[in-house]
């Protein structure tokens, strides 16, 4: 199946080089493209992408008011979205994954890593690289209040699904998970989908956040490692 993307970003060169790179894959179509956040809204709301690459920082609206407005739209006009920074570290990113983006790339990541991110978000998979996306929560939480104790949202998870949010926070895949807790994938695969479900989380990337803001895990915690 091909993969409809739209490109959001206000530097042209930018937007025609991501658009040669994607538009020589079988397998994907750029739609269109947009130059600042109210373009990508409207466009985005046009063309019906599958998928939007969402600079951050643009004119008029930036990436993440952007991102917000098209992720707060019915589930069936959805599309995915990924955002796009220069940053190793952003906070705006993490509003960003916190608001249901599938995950975030950095714009001078090898050519190969941004085909790999489209079909991996656009296959419904949150680009959740551990090791980064861990490195950046903490950070964002360390400038932020320390949640005192567990929070109360948590007590709507059975004892095995808070396990499995942990080890989700931890960055382990399902087989990983599975492995740590001697039991079939597919039993992960129905813990997971019951904690995103419980909790009303789109992706890992969403489940690690919420670990964190739950008092679940904090930054700095030697069970991440």
């Amino acid at each position: 199946m091909t993969i409809r993307v739209l490109i959001a970003d206000d530097q042209a060169m930018v937007r025609a080089g991501f658009a040669a790179l994607l538009a020589a894959q079988d397998d994907i179509e750029v739609v269109g493209d947009a130059s600042d956040g109210v373009e990508a809204v409207t466009e985005t709301s046009r063309l019906r992408p599958d998928l939007v690459l969402m600079d951050v920082r643009m004119p008029n609206m930036d990436g993440l008011e952007a991102a917000r407005q098209i992720l707060s739209t019915p589930a069936e006009r959805r599309p995915r979205v990924l955002m796009l920074t220069t940053f190793d570290i952003d906070d705006y990113v993490y509003e960003a994954l916190r608001m249901g983006a599938s995950g975030f790339l950095l714009k001078d990541a090898p050519p190969g890593d941004l085909i790999a991110a489209v079909r991996i978000v656009a296959d419904g998979d949150a680009l959740l690289a551990p090791s980064v996306t861990r490195r950046l929560i903490e950070d964002c939480f360390k400038a932020r209040p320390t949640p005192v104790g567990r929070s109360s949202r948590l007590d709507v998870l059975t004892a095995r699904e808070e396990e499995v949010l942990l080890l989700i926070a931890r960055g382990l895949s399902n087989p990983e998970i599975a492995r740590d807790l001697f039991v079939s994938e597919q039993t992960v695969k129905t813990h997971v989908g019951k904690v995103f479900a419980k909790l009303g989380l789109r992706d890992r990337a969403q489940a690690v956040i919420c670990a964190y803001e739950t008092g679940l895990i904090t930054a700095g915690d030697p069970r991440q490692n």
